[in-house]
């Protein structure tokens, strides 16, 4: 079987500049980062799917992505494949002390030493604090050092990935705002936070009665209050335990599930979408709910 340093060699011969791919040849860092998106995605659709092959097949695409970074990385003399591998032992070990002492790989715990959930919990936070900070120290510049607070550098949300997925940042901004005390005391304040926001975007649908939704204006006011309905709704999500991104997700494959059925019912009583009533696809909708689709 291929090993990893064929996989390496494979990726070098692709950018190999006399002998290589032109697409390959033709990549950047930045371009592409879509591809790498678009693979994780399919990562999580064949696990959602529960493939076992086509999962093996998607983490293969996956991991195509950190080799080709890696070669990019070589070509400009800034890190190798071998650096990214060191980086993440490290940094995983040093994050569970609780399954390595003393920071070593191969070293174990006497048997029957056990760590609560919360002690987990306290070391995994104070650890990616230290990580935060000296992030920041080894990026800062003595020429940039100020007294004063600097949103983009002093904040504890500024080294948060804004290109994740949407729910899953609002989520990340959330959970790292309330692990510093910002955050609601129970469930029921966020529940009603969500319907005065629900209110005011009625209000706004109110007062742009009569007038266009592109209009410029009316659009950005419904555009922030619909945003804030959002960002309540992946808070709700929080209290709740639920992943916002999995609950989605799951809805649209229930969409899909039901729609699909209302299509079939239709096709199988000689109507279609355009030509069915709206109480027939009401129907269809019901009948597709009450069978557990």
């Amino acid at each position: 079987m291929y090993q990893m340093d064929d996989l390496l060699y494979l990726m070098a011969r692709l950018r190999d500049p006399e002998y290589g791919c032109p697409w390959d040849l033709k990549q950047n860092f930045k371009s592409i980062v879509p591809h790498t998106l678009e693979e994780a995605y399919e990562v999580a659709d064949a696990i959602q799917r529960g493939d076992r092959n086509d999962i093996k097949d998607e983490l293969g695409d996956l991991l195509f992505q950190v080799i080709f970074y890696s070669q990019l990385g070589k070509e400009e003399q800034s890190f190798v494949f071998d650096d990214v591998i060191d980086n993440i032992v490290k940094k995983l070990v040093r994050r569970h002390p609780h399954v390595f002492p003393e920071g070593q790989l191969r070293a174990y715990f006497p048997k029957g030493t056990q760590f609560s959930d919360d002690e987990i919990k306290s070391q995994w936070e104070k650890i990616k604090q230290e990580e935060r900070q000296l992030k920041q120290q080894c990026t800062e510049m003595p020429e940039f050092q100020s007294d004063e607070f600097q949103l983009e550098k002093d904040s504890i949300l500024s080294d948060l990935p804004s290109n994740l997925p949407v729910l899953n940042y609002a989520e990340k901004l959330q959970k790292r705002a309330a692990q510093h005390g910002f955050d609601w005391p129970d469930i029921k304040p966020v529940i009603a936070k969500l319907e005065e926001e629900l209110a005011e975007l009625k209000h706004e649908l109110a007062q742009a009665k009569g007038k266009p939704l592109d209009d410029e204006r009316v659009h950005q006011r419904l555009q922030d209050e619909m945003g804030d309905v959002l960002f309540c709704c992946v808070n709700l999500s929080r209290f709740l335990k639920v992943k916002p991104e999995q609950a989605l997700r799951s809805t649209n494959e229930k969409f899909i599930r039901r729609f699909q059925y209302i299509e079939k019912q239709l096709f199988d009583t000689g109507l279609t979408l355009e030509n069915a009533s709206l109480e027939e696809l009401d129907a269809a909708w019901d009948q597709a709910k009450s069978k557990g689709l």
